[in-house]
């Protein structure tokens, strides 16, 4: 394993600088996509029902400041 690795670092040092960046690009795209579409769906419809209940009036928002606040408050501890 540690041989292949190496030969891969070898490989991509011998790339332009234009070629690296899209390696890097599409290596971080990969890393950073939903890891299953079932999930993105289940947060998509989470904040879809948050805001709803919102706009309805069922919850009350809370300022940012004070959520921060909070946080630190409890980080202290």
């Amino acid at each position: 394993m540690a041989h292949a690795v190496e030969k891969i670092e070898e490989e991509i040092r011998s790339l332009s600088a234009v070629e690296k960046v899209e390696l890097l690009r599409s290596l971080i795209a990969e890393l950073d996509a939903p890891a299953d579409a079932d999930v993105e769906r289940a947060w998509l419809e989470e904040a879809q029902r948050r805001h709803r209940e919102l706009v309805e009036g069922k919850v009350k928002g809370v300022p940012g400041e004070r959520v921060f606040e909070n946080l630190r408050s409890r980080l202290r501890r």
